[in-house]
């Protein structure tokens, strides 16, 4: 309510004053009295002159003489006429005040202002209750253009004063709550260009072109065209918005753009007449061979038709609005002088007259040769006997009444008047004068009625159900006439229904504009770039994408976990699985080198079981070999887990049982080097040490143990799974080790084991030849060392099928290792070197190992160590009292047991001898 008031006393201060305010007869009209006045508004002529830039409000000049606009006008005087002469009524006369808008917004408003203003004054008031006050007219049928539509609707919406347009089709003006009164007699823009899409689709068109006024009506209707026909292939090479002020620039521009585009055959077309008037002047002399769409705007402009040699240009098919034989407009125009009564005030009728007898607005008498005709149109034809023409001719070749012009005028005032009678026939008007605009317009809405035979209705919208008629301009001898139409839209039924001579047509131009070449599969469409969307050409989709149906915009992507393409693929292929398997050679290769080792293990506990009480097997540390044996068993035994295709059972299971069975075989293997470090040690303090920390079973649990606490831990945080990591054309499974920093710790445990045995073996490296087994768990762990150290690298640096190949590899070699370095040299002895396993044969290798140690060492009083064969008889003295000697070789080396002086005295000196020399 605070918008209204403030509305109402800008009118008010604008036209409070005499002197301020508009005089009615300042605006060129023409009017008629009645009841009941309906406001008309009309472009008679086409702009407004500016000579100048105004600095004051003055009146507005018009020029360009429109005959369309004239034709609405009389049909609006016709109609008026014709309900006025019914019995639609019952007695109530309708009258008229028609005012020229030339086509521009401020002259429609200003004519605007003229019907909202009461009937007894002459400016507008400002009313305390806007329901009550009763404007000067009760309707207005207009306007054409719609960017001048919205401007006086919204003027018009004050008073809900209902408005009708006649050629005003932009969509946005069925928005009720922004225009509330508007209703109008043609389709919206939304079925127009639905129905063009329908007729480019029809007729094989796919690459077409586009230009419009760069006003509401224009930009509207091609988004609106575009997003229809982008979703069925229908492509848009260019659209061009041409500017409200034409110059001649604009013109060039677009001249050049339709003769660069020489493929695009299919123009469609939103513009005004006047614009195509000039582009098609500009084209004289050229032959485009186009086919131009044309819009309602001009699709039955006499002034484009006009034109000469307009075949040069192609052909033009338009759309208009529906309409039915208005031959009773023809009769009235064949009998204006009987109604010459009804028309004496119709300065338009007049001005017309006057150009038609030779009057020139550019001329300074205009006015004056206007003055002096009279209004007898019969008077015309009697100049221009020298034509020949019978009245009747005369008229409509030069007033050019097009059927859809003509009906959707009249469709509007009929409209309006069966509100009128809707409103009025329960008898409750009484004085139509005071009928209030916004009740008319309820009533408006609700019409239903039947106009030349068709039942005509408003939807919700204010749109009408009327559809579009098809027409196609033929130029015969070098003049143009649009012809009969050709195809009719429905908008309830929807499809294009084309006439024969259409068909007939159409079968002759055949697809004239429609891209000749397509994108294959594989394939996509890249557009060149610009506005051009039909412009592309085809590329190949890249790896991994794919198009199946041709002519596609962009590729599809394969499912790159699953799924894969070569660039240009038509499809996506499934990606093979890929892992370790049995069948690969290398794989072959391994499971055979781990299968021997599982076969020279049972083997050994074979002879070792058969062997057991020879001093060989005994001194090899008896059930500890047994378990070295087992062990190394499950490390062949786990190679097997390596091949095939991962589980997460498996993964877990493989790494479990390596990491547990070497970290005990490496526990065993400590305990042994404890043994003979014990038993060769001849320090008497490093002696204590050793056989306090020397506990075969708690250091192999404990050792085991701690391997075991590492591997729980690592299963319950994150233990090895099952992982599939996706290639370019394969899927890898694979063992995923989980927490590689758990994994790294297990590996570093059995490493720590290793590096103290190794320390442990290397301090006595030097027993007797026959029998080193200390030198042999050396180089076992020297293999372990370099085997693993060789590993890391590459293990972290690899990646592929092959990488739990390498770890298998390592493995294998770590426990031939220990299996050739601990058990061949025994199993030699056993089967090959027999003599050397009896016990007479230990015996000799301990004695010459002390006889040796004995010579090389002196006695701290620089005596000379003892004879070679006193050593030997105290050996061998010694031998023979301590028959427990061969049963353990712990007992062999008990040295601080030994009571015999003279090789008591050897192993002192060798130390004291050691220790000189150290310091």
């Amino acid at each position: 309510m605070g918008s209204f008031w403030i509305l109402c006393i800008c009118f008010a201060l604008f036209f409070s004053r005499a002197e301020s305010c508009q005089n009615p007869g300042d605006l060129i009209k023409a009017s008629s009295p009645g009841d009941i006045i309906i406001g008309g508004l009309f472009s008679i002529h086409t702009n407004v002159k500016y000579s100048h830039l105004p600095r004051r409000p003055e009146a507005l000049v018009c020029e360009g003489f429109n005959t369309v606009g004239l034709i609405r006008m009389i049909s609006m005087i016709h109609a008026i006429e014709e309900i006025n002469n019914s019995t639609l009524l019952n007695g109530i006369k309708l009258g008229y005040d028609i005012y020229d808008t030339c086509s521009d917004v401020t002259n429609a408003v200003q004519a605007t202002m003229e019907f909202i203003s009461n009937s007894s004054q002459s400016c507008v008031e400002p009313h305390c209750k806007n329901t009550d006050f009763v404007p000067k007219v009760k309707a207005v049928v207009g306007c054409e253009y719609s960017e001048i539509s919205i401007a006086v609707a919204r003027v018009l919406n004050i008073q809900l004063i209902p408005q009708i347009s006649y050629a005003s089709s932009a969509e946005m003006l069925s928005d009720k709550r922004r225009f509330p009164a508007f209703l109008r007699s043609i389709p919206s823009d939304k079925h127009q260009t639905k129905a063009m899409v329908k007729l480019v689709d029809m007729s094989g068109w796919n690459w077409i072109g586009t230009i419009a006024t760069d006003d509401i009506y224009g930009r509207s209707a091609i988004e609106s065209f575009i997003s229809q026909a982008t979703p069925i292939g229908i492509c848009v090479d260019f659209k061009e918005f041409i500017p409200l002020v034409i110059s001649d620039t604009i013109i060039h521009n677009i001249i050049e753009l339709i003769r660069k585009e020489e493929r695009v055959k299919v123009i469609v077309a939103f513009a005004s007449p006047s614009f195509m008037k000039k582009l098609f002047q500009a084209f004289e002399g050229e032959i485009l061979d186009k086919i131009w769409i044309a819009s309602d705007s001009w699709s039955t402009s006499s002034e484009v038709s006009a034109l000469p040699n307009l075949n040069n240009i192609g052909k033009v098919i338009g759309f208009t609005s529906q309409s039915e034989n208005p031959t009773s407009f023809y009769e009235y125009l064949k009998n204006v002088k009987i109604n010459i009564e009804a028309v004496k005030n119709n300065i338009f009728l007049k001005e017309y007259r006057a150009r038609v007898s030779g009057c020139s607005q550019h001329t300074g008498d205009f006015d004056s040769c206007v003055s002096n005709y009279t209004l007898d149109l019969c008077s015309l034809v009697e100049k221009k006997q020298e034509t020949q023409d019978t009245k009747e001719e005369f008229l409509l070749r030069n007033i050019r009444p097009y059927p859809g012009i003509v009906s959707n005028t009249q469709l509007a005032v009929q409209a309006i008047a069966q509100g009128i009678h809707d409103l009025c026939k329960d008898g409750t008007c009484h004085n139509p004068k005071i009928i209030s605009p916004w009740e008319l317009l309820d009533a408006v809405k609700k019409v239903a009625f039947t106009y030349e035979g068709k039942e005509v209705c408003f939807d919700p919208n204010g749109d009408p159900n009327v559809g579009y008629s098809i027409v196609m301009w033929k130029t015969d001898n070098g003049t143009t006439e649009v012809q009969n139409v050709v195809a009719q839209y429905d908008i309830d039924e929807a499809p294009l229904k084309p006439g024969t001579r259409f068909l007939l047509w159409n079968g002759r131009t055949g697809r004239i504009s429609r891209i000749q070449f397509h994108c294959t599969k594989g394939q996509f469409r890249k557009t060149a770039g610009g506005q051009h969307t039909c412009c592309f050409e085809c590329v190949n989709c890249t790896g991994n994408h794919y198009s199946d149906p041709r002519d596609m915009y962009q590729c599809l992507p394969c499912d790159h976990h699953t799924e894969w393409s070569l660039p240009g693929g038509a499809e996506c292929s499934k990606k093979e699985l890929e892992y370790f398997m049995l069948s690969d050679v290398f794989a072959i290769a391994l499971l055979i080198a781990a299968a021997t080792g599982v076969a020279l293990v049972c083997v050994i506990v074979v002879i070792f079981i058969r062997h057991r009480k020879t001093p060989v097997v005994k001194a090899s540390g008896g059930a500890i070999c047994y378990v070295i044996l087992l062990c190394l068993f499950c490390n062949f035994v786990c190679s097997v887990f390596f091949v095939g295709q991962p589980r997460n059972m498996i993964c877990q299971v493989r790494q479990v049982l390596y990491g547990l069975s070497f970290a005990c075989c490496v526990s065993c293997i400590l305990v042994k080097s404890f043994k003979i470090l014990l038993a060769f040690n001849f320090n008497a303090d490093v002696q204590a040490v050793l056989r306090k920390l020397y506990r075969p079973v708690a250091i192999i649990i404990g050792s085991t143990g701690i391997q075991v606490l590492i591997c729980t831990l690592w299963l319950i945080l994150n233990g090895p799974h099952e992982e599939r990591v996706p290639y370019e054309r394969t899927i890898l499974l694979q063992c995923n080790e989980g927490s590689y920093v758990v994994f790294g710790v297990m590996l570093g445990y059995i490493a720590l084991l290793a590096a103290v045995c190794f320390v442990c073996a290397f301090k006595v490296r030097k027993l007797p030849e026959n029998y080193n087994e200390a030198k042999f768990i050396t180089f076992g762990m020297l293999v372990y060392f370099i085997s693993w150290v060789i590993f890391v690298p590459i293990y972290v640096t690899s990646t592929g099928k092959y990488v739990q190949a390498i770890e298998l590899v390592v493995i294998l070699i770590s426990s031939y290792g220990i299996l050739i370095c601990q058990f061949f040299p025994k199993c030699y002895v056993i089967l090959f070197k027999k003599e050397h396993n009896t016990k007479d044969a230990f015996l000799k290798n301990v004695y010459e190992y002390a006889t040796k140690t004995a010579n090389n060492i002196a006695l701290p009083n620089g005596l000379p160590p003892a004879s070679k064969s006193t050593a030997k008889e105290e050996d061998s003295a010694f031998c023979k009292t301590n028959p427990g000697f061969l049963a353990d070789e712990t007992s062999q080396v008990r040295r601080n047991d030994i009571q015999h002086e003279s090789f008591q005295r050897i192993l002192d000196n060798t130390f004291s001898r050691k220790r000189v020399a150290s310091v």
